[in-house]
């Protein structure tokens, strides 16, 4: 049984900052920032890639609500990173679904993501033949 599930379980303590039937919302152990939070579903799922779409919209509606919440609550919050990491390479290190909600504070010294153009040898025609998806 994967951490997560434990701390679902409740085999090992967490600080739960929301919890209903369909998801639970803990502080994170390693506060990045004041108010670190890990929400994720009950139901183990490794990836967004096995989630079915009950499941990640509840779950994102629940992060949204929290988000809102922190924007009221947490004194100093001058923004918010939601992050999430699936796969090794990507660097998910548990293997079950969760999202970080990492409040920002002006002083808070976390290095901001930054993107790296890597277009010079993208045939962007030939991309969106491979990845376009018709709704």
């Amino acid at each position: 049984m994967c951490v997560f599930c434990k701390i679902i379980q409740g085999e090992i303590p967490s600080y739960k900052v929301y919890e209903d039937d369909k998801v639970l919302a803990i502080l994170d152990i390693s506060q990045a920032t004041i108010g670190h939070t890990l929400v994720m579903p009950k139901t183990h799922h490794e990836t967004i890639f096995d989630l079915d779409d009950e499941t990640i919209s509840h779950l994102y509606k629940v992060v949204r609500k929290i988000s809102s919440s922190y924007q009221e609550k947490l004194n100093g919050m001058v923004g918010l990173n939601l992050l999430n990491n699936n796969k090794e390479k990507a660097g998910q290190t548990v293997p079950h679904y969760h999202v970080h909600i990492i409040p920002r504070y002006d002083d808070d010294n976390l290095k901001d993501i930054e993107f790296t153009n890597n277009s010079k040898d993208v045939d962007f025609n030939e991309l969106i033949k491979t990845i376009k998806i018709n709704g």
